[in-house]
């Protein structure tokens, strides 16, 4: 059988994949991905959906992501988490985050899925956004300690990113400081593609 390799999680993944009738894989890093040499012989999937929180995508994890039965799962959720606290008083804890993300993973790995965990990433373009870095921080920490605790491979995205908009530019990475660009995209996919195959997938 062809393996499978599902994407999900919020609008980063997403990127139009349900308007999109070319394969529904949207026009962000997945589909980058899915078009590398990587990715010859499998099958790749995209679920995300614009504007989800980690209770969200834990809520519909059986019609998304399990009822693929991926042999690889990549996830890349949490943005929306903090962003929430800031436009709309709508607070997730790092704790709650954890609980959710830890009811989503739960299933995925006694399936016999691979794991690849994306740190959600922010790439401040105003003085405001600087300050949800507060409330980012204790999310990305708990991917990383979720990505020892289910042997999955962490994929450094916020590190990676805000490396190279140090470098060209927040606005040139992520022209609203969460959303990709298509260049911010190409890096996305560079930095996936590089620890995966580290890892040996």
């Amino acid at each position: 059988m062809t393996p499978v390799v599902l994407f999900t999680g919020d609008s980063v993944t997403d990127c139009g994949r349900r308007e999109d009738h070319d394969g529904h894989l949207g026009s962000g890093y997945a589909r980058n991905i899915a078009g590398s040499g990587w990715a010859a012989g499998r099958r790749v999937v995209n679920t995300g959906i614009s504007g989800n929180r980690m209770v969200d995508l834990a809520a519909r994890r059986q019609r998304d992501v399990l009822a693929h039965a991926a042999d690889i799962v990549s996830v890349l959720i949490g943005v929306n988490d903090t962003w929430r606290r800031y436009d709309d008083n709508e607070t997730t804890t790092a704790e709650s985050f954890e609980n959710d993300y830890r009811r989503l993973l739960d299933p995925i790995a006694r399936s016999g899925s691979r794991l690849v965990l994306v740190e959600p990433f922010l790439l401040p373009v105003t003085e405001a956004q600087r300050a949800w870095r507060e409330d980012l921080d204790p999310k990305i920490d708990v991917v990383h300690r979720l990505a020892v605790d289910y042997d999955a491979v962490l994929v450094a995205a916020d590190a990676g990113l805000t490396r190279s908009a140090a470098a060209v530019g927040a606005e040139t990475v992520a022209h609203d400081g969460v959303h990709p660009t298509s260049v911010g995209h190409e890096l996305l996919a560079s930095l996936w593609l590089e620890a995966v195959t580290a890892a040996g997938l």
